[in-house]
């Protein structure tokens, strides 16, 4: 349920931005404003996890997930307008509900790598 709302804030977000601005900068602010608020409820809500222990880290993990996720975007992107200049938003978002889809899974299966909870002494799944 999270990642759905986190894609649909992504591409919401993504849309009122783009109006504005060009696809790429759409796309990090887009990106950047998500993936913070993601990886603290995934955090709070998927893995339990309250107070600040570990939190540093576990947003290092999620900045590791969100530059394999910006650079999925951001090359679907490009690769579209290489391909198609004349694209528009509708081959745009198409394009980056299937980059972000892949990268949610990336990003679900690297926060779960990072706070999945273990018995003390258990070695990682």
């Amino acid at each position: 349920m999270i990642g759905a709302a986190s894609a649909a804030a992504y591409l919401l977000l993504y849309l009122l931005l783009r109006s504005f601005t060009g696809a790429q900068v759409a796309n990090v602010v887009a990106l950047v404003t998500t993936q913070v608020a993601n990886t603290a409820v995934n955090r709070r809500l998927t893995f339990g996890l309250r107070g600040s222990k570990g939190a540093l880290g576990h947003q290092l993990g999620g900045l590791a997930a969100f530059a394999f996720g910006l650079g999925l975007s951001a090359g679907a992107l490009w690769l579209l307008h290489r391909m198609d200049p004349g694209a528009g938003r509708v081959a745009e978002v198409a394009v980056l509900v299937v980059a972000q889809g892949i990268a949610t899974v990336v990003r679900f299966l690297t926060l779960h790598a990072m706070m999945a909870r273990r018995e003390p002494g258990a070695a990682p799944a």
